[in-house]
């Protein structure tokens, strides 16, 4: 698959990368390094978004570059898609029309591209883009570095996630031998917040509950909310991971209502949990511990369904490890104990 990509960018010379609508630091990141390496390599390359990028990655190399577009109108050798679940999540008209070349690092994945590189085992889609700056031979630049460095930083939740990889570690160590400056990094995402995002949060965080176990905790953003506050959609992101904190908590569900009765819903959760499973079960996907779908009907109703689908998720994760410690202690009692004099 990789050997495809390789080959398409040495025979074509016209294209664009895009990724899903409301970008975030992985698929703007990583569109953004793809651009940076095309361009080193003297190909013509534009990025084309249907929603421009949002505050906290406004200072990206490149991103005022962005060209904001609900179609795509032009005919291009390939399009790059990065990040995305189907070809419906760029929100772009004619790109069916394109031949796509779908990269990605999720394996919930569908293989709507002509080309079709898909690496569940990468932390995130910029540490494919970095290999394939090895594959190609391009030098990793410090508008590359930078790029590809908030891809991983975003995705694998600051180096929390289980995603986080003995790979990750080696190849953000190269990027900083690159350039990149990891405290102006964070410091630009993680410190760019407006006041209504603040404001937002207080909000949201009084509607949190646990359940009866008090293992999975639930928030909610409503309509009513957003417009009170006068929020911008990206105002909401990285609210779901506050209830992680807590000790007892192992999953969360955050509905984000989009419009009456249809609920964006972000879940994350520690350790084997897979949310990701969960996710699938309303037509999502993600990772593991971090992970999307959208839900429908009335607030109790949807809250109802994902909590008891998270309940499910701990308590296989828990039957797992349960059947791991079993055999752990099966396989000690069968070695050949030591004699001792």
């Amino acid at each position: 698959m990789l050997s495809q990509v390789v080959e398409l960018i040495e025979h074509k010379r016209f294209f664009a990368i895009t990724s899903h609508m409301r970008p975030d630091g992985d698929s703007l990141g990583s569109s953004l390094g793809l651009y940076w390496l095309l361009r080193q390599l003297g190909k013509s390359v534009e990025v084309v978004m249907r929603d421009p990028a949002p505050q906290a990655y406004r200072k990206l190399p490149g991103a005022c570059e962005v060209r904001t577009t609900p179609t795509i109108d032009r005919e291009y050798d390939a399009v790059f898609v990065i990040e995305c679940s189907d070809i419906t999540r760029p929100g772009l008209d004619n790109l069916q029309q394109q031949f796509v070349v779908n990269i990605d690092h999720h394996s919930t994945t569908a293989l709507f591209g002509t080309v079709n590189w898909i690496d569940s085992t990468a932390s995130a889609v910029g540490e494919m883009i970095y290999n394939l700056c090895k594959a190609v031979g391009v030098r990793v630049t410090r508008e590359i570095a930078e790029c590809v460095y908030t891809a991983l930083l975003t995705d694998t939740g600051s180096f929390h996630y289980s995603n986080t990889s003995e790979r990750t570690f080696k190849i953000a160590s190269e990027l900083v031998r690159a350039g990149v400056r990891p405290a102006k990094i964070a410091e630009a995402i993680f410190n760019s917040y407006s006041w209504n995002k603040l404001t937002l949060l207080s909000e949201v965080l009084a509607t949190a509950r646990h359940d009866e176990t008090g293992r999975i905790a639930t928030l909610r953003q409503s309509l009513e909310m957003t417009a009170r506050l006068g929020n911008a959609d990206e105002d909401g992101d990285g609210i779901v991971n506050y209830p992680m904190s807590v000790r007892a908590i192992e999953a969360v569900a955050f509905l984000k209502e989009h419009a009456p009765g249809v609920y964006r819903t972000s879940l994350r959760s520690k350790g084997d949990v897979n949310v990701a499973r969960v996710a699938e079960k309303f037509s999502g996907g993600g990772h593991r511990n971090a992970a999307g779908c959208t839900l429908y009907g009335t607030w109790e109703e949807a809250e109802e369904k994902i909590v008891a689908y998270l309940h499910e998720a701990i308590e296989r994760s828990a039957s797992h490890a349960g059947a791991d410690r079993l055999r752990a202690d099966e396989e000690e009692l069968t070695q050949p104990q030591e004699t001792i004099a």
